[in-house]
C-alpha cells in the first residue's frame, strides 16, 4: 500500500536496549584512554610545549621544554610562562600575550632570545594559541638558533666582499644611509628641545630620559675617505688576478688597522669597505672635522708606502684618496659619493699618491666631465662609437651561443674610452636614449649579418645592455619592435641586459615594458646578479630569462688549494634556484679552465670571460662561428 513501509514494523529486541548502558559505560573509559594518549604524546613530543592557565601560570610542561631550558619539567610548573620565555620585555608582545590568555585573540607568534640554565643563549620562535574547549592556552617553543645563525651567515656573505672580507658596497651604503638618518633625527630632536628652551625632551619624546640618552654630544657630521690604488690594473695584467686579489686583501688589512687606530672613534670604529675593483672607502660617523679626516688619509698613505710581501713577491703600491666632510642633515648618500668620486678624480689628476679635500669651487669647474657631456650627443651623429663583442660560450660543449655587445667611444681628444667613462654621463643628461638606440640597431644588424653569412650554422644571439632611463624616457618596446623588423633579426636572438638593481626595483612602466618585450620573444637578463639587492623573491614574478652572475663569485673559484667554499655553495644554490624557476645562468669573468670546470660541474649554463675571448671586432666573431668549439 502506498505510503506504508515495505514490511511490518516491530519493536527492537529487548537485548538491544539492554546493550546501551554497556556502550555508555565504555565512553568514559575511551575518553580516559584518549587523554592518556594525549598526555603521553605531549610528554614525548619533539616540540617544546607547556600548558598555561588563564592566569599565565604553567600547569604542565613536556620533556622537550625542560631540555630546551635546561630544567626538569616538574620544576617549570607553577611558574609564570611570561618569565620563562621573556614575553614581558616589550609592551607589544606582552599585550598580545594577554589578549590570547583572555580569549580576545586567536593566537600570536614572536621570536625571543632565551637563556639556557648553563648560561648559553638560544633563539626561539614562541607560539601561543588557545586549547580548544578550554580556558587554557598552549605555549610552543621552537629552537631556531641554527636557522638564525644560517641567516646571519648568508647575510654576512651577501654583505661582505669575498676577496677582502670587508663590507661590500651594499653594506657600506646601508651604514651610510643609516648614519645620515640618525643625524637627521638628532637634528630634529635638537631643534625640538631648543624650541622648548630645555635639553629635556618635549612630551612627544617622553619615552627617553633626556637629550643625552638620545644622542647629545654627537657631531652631526659625516666624513668619507674614498680611495683607489694607483697602478693596480698593471698588477692584474702582469701578475694575474690571483696576485691582485692577495694584494687587495693585504691592503684591506692595513686600511682596517688605520681606521681602528684613529684617535677618535665611536660605535666600535670606522667602517672600511671595498666598493669594487681596487676602490675602498672609510666611513667616519660623527666626524670631528677635516683635520681628523686629513690625519686618517695621511695614515693610510703612510701605511701603503711600505712594500707588500705576497708569497715571496714584493710589491709596492700607492693610493689616491678623495676626502669629503660635511654636516649630515640635508646630505644624501648619492650626493656624498658623487663629491667623493669627484675628489678622488682630482687626487689622481694632481699626480696620484696623495689625498685631496673636496672643494666646492673646484667642483663647479669639472671641465673634463662637462666636455664629455657636451660632446656626447653629437658624437653619435659623427659616428665616433663602435661596438665590440665578447662570446658567451656553452659550458657543456664549448660552442659560442651568443655575444655581448660592448660600446666604445673613439673620442677625438681623449682617445678610446671604455663605457665606464661615459655611460654614467649619458644616463645623467639623457643622451643614453639616442646612444642606446644606436647600439641596439647596430648589434641587431650585425647579428643578422652573421646569420646570413653562416646560414648552415646555428644562429647566435646578441645581448645588449639597457639603462633604466631608456625604459622611462623612450618607448623601448616600440624601438625594439621597429629595429627587429628593420634588421630582420628574430626576437629570440636578442637579449636585453639590465642591472640587478634596475630589474629588482621595476614596477609600473618599466615592469610593463619588460613584460611586453618578453611576450614579444625577447630574452631579459639580469646583469651582475649578486651585487645589488639580491631579492630572489622578485625572480618568480619578473619576466626574466637569464641570470648573469657577477664576476666576484667566479673569482672565488680559484684552484682547489685556494678555493673559497662559500662562493661555490652560493653559486650552486643560485644555479639550482634559477633552474627551478626556468632560468639559465651565465657566469661572468671566467678566466681559467679550473673555474670553467667547477662552474660546469655545478650546472652553470654559459660562461663569458678572458678564458674564451676578450671583446673583439665583428670579424673575429665571424671567424669563431662554425669553427671548433672553444675549450671548456
Amino acid at each position: 500500500m502506498s505510503g506504508t513501509p515495505e514490511g511490518p514494523v516491530h519493536p527492537e529486541p529487548a537485548e538491544t536496549h539492554a546493550a546501551e548502558p554497556a556502550l555508555t559505560e565504555r565512553h568514559p573509559a575511551r575518553r580516559a584512554a584518549e587523554l592518556r594518549d594525549y598526555r603521553a604524546a605531549f610528554r614525548v613530543a619533539q616540540l617544546a610545549m607547556a600548558v598555561v592557565d588563564e592566569d599565565g601560570v604553567v600547569i604542565a610542561a613536556n620533556d622537550s621544554l625542560g631540555t630546551l631550558l635546561g630544567a626538569e619539567p616538574a620544576a617549570l610548573r607553577e611558574q609564570a610562562a611570561a618569565d620563562l620565555v621573556d614575553l614581558a620585555s616589550d609592551g607589544r608582545t606582552w599585550h598580545a600575550y594577554r589578549e590570547v590568555l583572555g580569549g580576545r585573540r586567536s593566537r600570536f607568534r614572536c621570536t625571543r632570545r632565551l637563556k639556557h640554565a648553563d648560561g648559553r643563549s638560544l633563539w626561539a620562535e614562541v607560539t601561543v594559541a588557545p586549547v580548544p574547549d578550554s580556558r587554557r592556552v598552549l605555549l610552543s617553543i621552537a629552537d631556531i638558533s641554527e636557522r638564525r645563525e644560517l641567516h646571519a651567515r648568508l647575510r654576512h656573505l651577501q654583505m661582505h666582499d669575498p676577496v677582502t672580507r670587508l663590507p661590500n658596497r651594499a653594506l657600506f651604503f646601508e651604514r651610510l644611509s643609516a648614519a645620515l638618518e640618525v643625524a637627521a633625527q638628532d637634528a630634529a630632536v635638537a631643534e625640538a628641545c631648543a624650541r622648548h628652551g630645555s635639553r629635556e625632551f618635549p612630551r612627544s619624546h617622553e619615552s627617553h630620559e633626556s637629550y643625552e640618552s638620545y644622542g647629545y654630544g654627537r657631531t652631526g657630521r659625516i666624513g668619507l675617505c674614498y680611495l683607489d690604488l694607483d697602478g693596480f690594473k698593471a698588477v692584474n695584467d702582469t701578475l694575474g688576478h690571483r696576485v691582485g686579489d692577495r694584494l687587495l686583501a693585504a691592503v684591506a688589512t692595513r686600511l682596517t688597522e688605520c681606521a681602528d687606530s684613529d684617535g677618535y672613534t665611536r660605535n666600535g670604529g670606522h667602517l672600511v669597505a671595498r666598493l669594487g675593483g681596487d676602490e675602498f672607502a672609510i666611513l667616519v660617523e660623527d666626524s670631528t672635522g677635516t683635520e681628523q679626516l686629513a690625519d686618517l688619509a695621511r695614515s693610510v698613505l703612510d701605511a701603503l708606502q711600505h712594500p707588500f710581501d705576497l708569497g715571496g713577491q714584493r710589491l709596492s703600491v700607492s693610493a689616491s684618496i678623495g676626502v669629503v666632510e660635511r654636516a649630515a642633515p640635508g646630505t644624501t648618500a648619492t650626493a656624498l659619493m658623487q663629491d667623493a668620486d669627484t675628489t678622488l678624480y682630482w687626487a689622481k689628476a694632481d699626480g696620484k699618491a696623495r689625498w685631496t679635500l673636496f672643494d666646492p669651487e673646484r667642483n663647479a669647474h669639472r671641465m673634463t666631465r662637462q666636455s664629455l657631456s657636451s660632446t656626447l650627443r653629437p658624437a653619435v651623429e659623427r659616428g665616433e662609437f663602435t661596438l665590440e663583442y665578447q662570446p658567451l660560450v656553452d659550458l657543456t660543449d664549448g660552442a659560442v651561443r651568443g655575444v655581448e655587445a660592448l660600446v666604445r667611444w673613439n673620442h677625438p681628444q681623449f682617445g678610446p674610452l671604455p663605457p665606464n667613462r661615459f655611460i654614467g654621463i649619458a644616463e645623467e643628461d639623457g643622451s643614453i636614449v639616442e646612444l642606446g638606440r644606436w647600439v641596439l640597431r647596430t648589434a641587431c644588424r650585425q647579428a643578422r649579418q652573421w646569420q646570413k653569412d653562416h646560414p648552415r650554422e646555428r644562429p647566435i644571439f646578441v645581448s645588449v645592455n639597457v639603462a633604466v632611463r631608456q625604459v622611462w624616457d623612450s618607448d623601448l618596446v616600440a624601438d625594439v619592435a621597429g629595429i627587429l623588423a628593420e634588421t630582420g633579426l628574430a626576437p629570440h636572438l636578442l637579449q636585453l641586459e639590465l642591472t640587478e638593481s634596475a630589474v629588482m626595483g621595476s614596477n609600473g612602466r618599466p615592469l610593463q615594458a619588460l613584460q611586453a618585450l618578453s611576450d614579444m620573444g625577447v630574452r631579459i637578463a639580469i646583469d651582475d646578479f649578486g651585487t645589488g639587492y639580491s631579492n630572489l623573491a622578485y625572480l618568480s614574478r619578473l619576466p626574466v630569462s637569464v641570470l648573469k652572475l657577477d664576476g666576484s663569485f667566479v673569482r672565488g673559484f680559484q684552484d682547489e688549494e685556494h678555493a673559497n667554499p662559500a662562493d661555490e655553495l652560493i653559486v650552486e644554490a643560485l644555479v639550482h634556484l634559477a633552474h627551478r624557476l626556468g632560468l639559465t645562468v651565465t657566469a661572468e669573468c671566467v678566466e681559467t679552465a679550473g673555474q670553467a670546470s667547477r662552474l660546469r660541474r655545478i650546472g652553470c649554463d654559459t660562461g663569458q670571460g678572458w678564458l674564451y675571448s676578450r671583446a673583439v671586432a665583428p670579424d673575429r666573431i665571424a671567424a669563431l662561428i662554425g669553427t671548433e668549439p672553444l675549450p671548456v
